[in-house]
């Protein structure tokens, strides 16, 4: 079993339509959510809130610089994100097409690396 994130990305227009018709919406994310729990591979699922609300920290410069946000193009941004634990990356992209609140947004399926796979520092400065 591999984890698999599958990040939200919507862009005005989706997320316009998404609050249109929120309590529809809610219901058919739960439903979904209750699926991937009896199939056993939901992890995490969180919504971010406003990108407006948030802080933009850039390290562009010599000194870190901390902005209001957000940056760059709404359809660039995260809104959130489901985490799966799945055989393949097949499988996470099923789970992906499922995704009942993603009309007209974009779903990015990006694998997590596991513990072992991330390099270790074996030597220490003496």
């Amino acid at each position: 079993m591999a984890k698999y994130m599958l990040i939200m990305r919507g862009t005005d227009a989706s997320n316009a339509a998404m609050m249109a018709d929120i309590d529809a919406v809610m219901v058919s994310t739960q439903r979904f959510i209750g699926e991937m729990v009896r199939a056993g591979v939901l992890v995490s699922a969180e919504g971010l809130d406003d990108p407006g609300l948030g802080a933009v920290v850039d390290f562009s410069g010599a000194e870190p610089v901390v902005s209001s946000g957000p940056y760059g193009k709404t359809e660039d941004l995260f809104g959130g994100f489901f985490l799966l634990d799945v055989a393949s990356q097949e499988e996470a992209v099923g789970w992906a097409k499922r995704v009942p609140a993603a009309r007209g947004a974009k779903i990015e399926v990006r694998r997590v690396p596991g513990g072992e796979e991330v390099p270790q520092q074996v030597s220490s400065a003496g």
